[in-house]
């Protein structure tokens, strides 16, 4: 029988090439997706909270007062510098359900322009069950920041300058300023001053690429924190050390600064007494200021007590939002707001929070 011929391999077929590419072109390596951010946590806590997460009533409304209605969530944001700000206030769990208006009030304003602008945020909050809180809060909001904007030119100039003995004395006096136009309101519409008045906290953002000093002040409740390497550190100022003298980070006594006073006599500001109260009063509640010096990666966030007490309180509220915010880049808006409104069982108030992330 004649020999079998040997058996050939069969050929093998060439592999598939885009089009237009040209022939034994290798097709290019997949891309591995980006990795997404881990998504807000609808709550943090063993139990959910008590009421819905979405709002339910509406306040009442006067036909004759529309002016008066507060929204829901304000939520604003911006760039200037080396920062990135978000800021967002939220009605609480307990006021949507009842039907109240937000006891909360924001404020975000630029003052100037180019490098020597100044940013203020302002976060103020009513007294809780008394008539007329939200205008109280947004009345407090309104008077500070039209101090600051007649004044940002000199005060963009002390905190560039680390003047911050001057930064101290003058940002009380507005403080106590803005305060006594609320008990004179309070007194003009027959209501003690206890039951017309606000917490108020704000932070000035000086625009200046080259400088990285943030002021914080104000009077009353809420928090100051700052995510530094992954960890939170709570920096608000404590009522003895504000009572007290100089303490580190909290400025110097005019008297020991070589101007002087300098920042109230330039503003205008009568010493005591006050134009709107017949002598001066015992301090009801201390002024607290900071200024801090902010780094790379940093985020500085100011609060009001709706969001302050459970960062404190819930451990795994803090963790969350850690881990949430420790990422490369500040979040958008509406990420911001989703993580500002990660609720916790038993804290139901108004949130406001105002965010600066640090380039």
């Amino acid at each position: 029988a004649p020999p079998t011929p040997p058996t050939l391999p069969a050929p093998t077929p060439p592999a598939p090439t885009l089009t237009g590419a040209p022939a034994g072109s290798r097709a290019p390596r997949p891309v591995r997706p980006v990795e997404p951010p881990p998504p807000p946590h609808g709550h943090v806590g063993s139990r959910p909270p008590t009421y819905d997460a979405e709002p339910t009533t509406l306040p009442a409304a006067d036909p004759h007062g529309l002016d008066d209605l507060v929204p829901d969530t304000v939520l604003d944001g911006a760039r200037y510098g080396t920062c990135t700000l978000r800021a967002a206030s939220v009605r609480g769990d307990s006021a949507r359900y009842r039907g109240e208006p937000r006891r909360d009030a924001l404020l975000t304003a630029r003052f100037g322009s180019g490098d020597r602008a100044l940013v203020l945020v302002a976060v103020a909050t009513g007294v809780r069950g008394t008539p007329g809180a939200h205008r109280a809060a947004a009345e407090a909001c309104r008077w500070i920041g039209k101090a600051v904007g007649l004044s940002h030119a000199r005060l963009a100039e002390d905190i560039t300058a680390g003047r911050r003995g001057d930064l101290k004395s003058g940002l009380h006096r507005l403080t106590d300023r803005t305060l006594g136009r609320l008990r004179a309101g309070a007194a003009e519409q027959g209501l003690g001053p206890e039951a017309y008045a606000a917490t108020l906290r704000c932070l000035l953002l000086p625009a200046d690429p080259g400088c990285r000093t943030r002021v914080f002040f104000g009077v009353g409740g809420g928090g100051l924190f700052r995510l530094r390497d992954g960890a939170w550190q709570d920096i608000e100022p404590k009522a003895a050390e504000a009572r007290g003298g100089a303490v580190l980070g909290f400025g110097s006594p005019p008297s020991e600064t070589p101007e002087g006073d300098r920042l109230t006599m330039d503003l205008g500001i009568p010493t005591p007494p006050s134009p709107y109260e017949p002598a001066p009063e015992p301090p009801r509640e201390p002024f607290r200021f900071r200024t801090s010096v902010a780094r790379r990666g940093d985020t500085l966030l100011l609060c009001s007590p709706g969001l302050a007490d459970p960062l404190r309180g819930e451990d795994e509220l803090g963790a969350h939002l850690a881990t949430r915010w420790s990422r490369p880049g500040p979040p958008g808006l509406a990420a911001f707001l989703a993580d500002t409104q990660v609720r916790v069982k038993g804290y139901a108030d108004d949130r406001t929070a105002a965010a600066v992330w640090e380039a």
